[in-house]
């Protein structure tokens, strides 16, 4: 699936797959692959520019470590983010109910 249909989704799905906890940006995008059954295999250049949008909106919080010599930077949710999670998902109920309710094949509501 290209990136560009994601446009308006990317934050709240990278907010998503650190729900469960922290994790390093190539978990991150692979979160994603997996996750999406392979439909959301984004490339770097769109996952981590992303990723710091968030950080510097103080919606996740990014750490430096080392692991077998090479660094590494891991992003966990902050309380606001998981706040913004919270009204992105029930956004998103609202929004796919409506969107099912037109696109499913039901007939349009008779005209008054």
């Amino acid at each position: 699936m290209r990136a560009e249909v994601l446009k308006g989704h990317l934050d709240a799905l990278l907010l998503a797959t650190l729900a469960a906890g922290p994790r390093h940006g190539y978990a991150i995008k692979e979160a994603l692959r997996v996750g999406s059954d392979g439909r959301f295999d984004l490339p770097t250049g769109t996952v981590y520019p992303a990723l710091h949008r968030l950080e510097r909106a103080g919606l996740i919080r990014g750490t430096w470590s080392t692991v077998n010599g090479r660094r590494r930077r891991s992003y966990e949710l902050t309380p606001s983010g998981r706040r913004t999670l919270g009204d992105e998902r029930s956004s998103w109920q609202e929004f796919s109910a409506a969107v099912s309710a037109l696109l499913g094949g039901a007939p349009w509501p008779a005209a008054t």
